[in-house]
């Protein structure tokens, strides 16, 4: 990991720290924030000093262009502590080039290297305190960027403010999980953003997930904009679905986001032996391999949550539940991932660095 902005980053310590008012038995996602943030603002067309204060509110201007024109984007991403106290990130160069390219679609700015990179290596040691052992125990971090300039001129902004938020994070558990098929909202169209972690992708969700929510389902499985008849994303995360013994997932596309726990399992599924198939995967297939018993497991997969089982998914009014599984590739790929993440067991990928 490149830490060679380490020297150019201006330092200011919060005078007191808030870790000892925190449960950290008890943690809402994405509540609670440590005790520093880094930032780093563009302005006349570079990248400004970096630095690293303590966590507060900051004012921005009525006109800045992030309010009217939408230009935002973010991360996800976590950091680990072993035994060893030791941290570890997963995959940050995937997250890291993830948010250049939904900076290109978006018409921002790209991240240097050394500023994402360094600044967030930094924040991880001023605030390591709050980075818990364990597993199911992690820290969520936060990258974001969002356009800063005034005016309310619909074109690009020529300012932008990028910062990281660190979050502690316990094992996420959603319950049952019941679905909605998707038979008119869509979460992202053939020449849209689909493919970029962009603001915007995330707001649209929410009113079809508040109307799936009034008739008892937690999400909707989003079909294809076009025709409706193929099966995408599940919620706010990429989606598996395995019948007999193939577990089947979407190719990524500019509708579809490239996953970094999607790519991460599928790499597992394969070095376990688990039959795997990356291609269009069609409503009617899955009613009909629910109907003749042959749909064994549905999940949901993000940083979040890692993996998220999903009971059963409606479709033109009629429920299909799943049967419990005796051989849950869900549970079998979430061990392996999470025990690899928390240096539990060999990291034979590569995928983990330390901070």
């Amino acid at each position: 990991m490149s830490t060679t902005l380490t020297n150019k980053i201006e330092i200011t310590k919060a005078t007191a720290t808030k870790i000892n008012e925190v449960d950290f038995d008890n943690l809402s996602f994405g509540a609670v924030f440590t005790d520093h943030l880094f930032e780093c603002d563009f302005k006349n067309g570079a990248w400004q000093k970096p630095v690293i204060k303590p966590y507060a509110p900051f004012l921005l201007d009525p006109s800045a262009k992030v309010f009217h024109y939408g230009q935002a984007i973010f991360e996800g991403m976590k950091a680990y502590k072993d035994e060893a106290d030791s941290i570890w990130l997963f995959r940050p160069d995937e997250n890291f080039k993830r948010f250049n390219t939904s900076a290109v679609r978006m018409a921002m700015p790209e991240i240097p290297e050394d500023v994402f990179m360094g600044g967030l290596n930094e924040l991880l040691k001023i605030d390591a305190k709050w980075v818990q052992k364990g597993n199911g125990s992690s820290m969520y971090i936060r990258p974001f960027m969002i356009a800063t300039g005034p005016g309310v001129v619909a074109n690009p902004s020529d300012e932008y403010k990028f910062m990281i938020l660190l979050s502690p994070a316990q094992a996420y558990y959603a319950g049952e999980v019941k679905v909605i098929v998707a038979e008119h909202y869509s979460r992202a169209a053939n020449g849209g953003i689909g493919a970029a972690k962009a603001a915007g992708n995330y707001a649209g969700q929410f009113y079809p997930t508040n109307l799936a929510n009034k008739e008892g389902f937690q999400q909707i499985i989003w079909t294809d904009d076009a025709t409706h008849t193929k099966l995408e994303e599940a919620g706010t995360m990429n989606v598996f679905f395995r019948i007999n013994d193939t577990l089947l997932t979407a190719p990524v596309s500019e509708r579809i986001l490239d996953g970094i726990t999607r790519k991460s399992l599928l790499a597992m599924a394969e070095k376990e032996g688990l039959k795997t198939d990356v291609r269009s995967v069609l409503v009617s297939e899955l009613v009909e391999a629910a109907k003749d018993g042959s749909l064994k497991e549905i999940f949901g997969a993000g940083t979040a949550a890692v993996i998220s089982p999903i009971k059963g998914f409606s479709y033109k009014n009629e429920y299909y539940e799943l049967p419990k599984s005796e051989d849950s590739y869900a549970a079998l790929l979430k061990e392996k991932l999470t025990s690899l993440q928390n240096k539990l067991s060999e990291d034979t990928f590569g995928w983990t660095v330390k901070v």
